[in-house]
């Protein structure tokens, strides 16, 4: 494949990316045109350490980063999301951070490459961005874990987040009678609980009542990739990294409020 046909397989990616950056398509592409133009100029800016893709998202934040004005995009159009103008409001390199892990699925390596900084410094970032959205769109969580030690980390974290944690479920009876009378805004699951019983059956019986975005937390992704799952839903393996936990639970809640944002839209015309 020629190089200006890998550019043109991952340009629309990188629009969406440029787009959720920086609050608006035209400002985005503004941005693109500038990478497209340097690239031009230069085919050996193109770094490919971690395959075409990684290397134009490289390059473009080197020119996002490389403009003083990227501060004053245009504004979002009165349509946009109201969940796109909270993304906009994050620290510019946290909010990259955190595109590139949630938004791109690029690996946190992948993201220290692009960002050219350290795995540290990425986790850093999307802890500050989970931090930040989260102060936007804080709610009520349940969290179904049997480990006491893990469930009071994952306690302090979630409050710390800016949270409400409405309680801590042990088993799938224990879950469902939790949910009952408050729903939660999101649900932190482990898979495996200490009855025998299934996280995820008890999340699939809640989900039937009433809609709610889940992040599931297990030292036994393999149950969670061949057992019936709910879509969407996100997975962090056992161990897991705090700052992982708040990015991909800010991850969660803002792509489902992005989500009812394009339904409301949709219903309304």
């Amino acid at each position: 494949m020629s190089r200006s046909q890998l550019v043109a397989e991952h340009l629309p990616l990188l629009r969406r990316y440029a787009r959720a950056l920086t609050g608006s398509q035209t400002s985005g592409d503004a941005y693109v045109a500038a990478m497209l133009e340097a690239l031009l100029q230069d085919p050996s800016l193109l770094e490919e350490k971690f395959g075409p893709r990684a290397g134009l998202f490289r390059l473009f934040t080197r020119i996002w980063n490389s403009v003083s004005l990227n501060e004053n995009a245009e504004a979002p159009a009165s349509a946009q999301a109201a969940s796109e103008q909270r993304l906009s409001n994050i620290t510019p390199l946290a909010r990259q951070a955190f595109l590139l892990l949630s938004l791109e699925g690029f690996s946190e390596q992948e993201v220290a490459h692009i960002l050219d900084t350290e795995v540290s410094k990425i986790r850093e970032l999307t802890d500050t961005a989970g931090r930040e959205l989260a102060a936007e769109i804080a709610t009520d969580v349940l969290i179904i874990e049997d480990e006491t030690f893990i469930a009071m980390d994952l306690e302090s974290l979630i409050k710390n987040l800016g949270h409400n944690v409405i309680g801590v479920a042990r088993t799938h009876a224990d879950a469902v009678a939790l949910a009952k009378n408050k729903k939660p805004g999101l649900i932190l699951a482990d898979i495996q609980l200490a009855d025998g019983s299934s996280g995820l059956d008890a999340v699939n019986e809640l989900l039937r009542s009433f809609e709610v975005p889940v992040v599931f937390i297990t030292a036994y992704p393999e149950r969670f990739l061949t057992g019936e799952r709910p879509e969407p839903a996100f997975l962090i393996s056992k161990p897991f990294q705090p700052a992982m936990v708040s990015a991909v639970a800010s991850q969660a809640l803002f792509f489902q409020r992005n989500s009812r944002n394009r339904a409301s839209r949709a219903a309304a015309s």
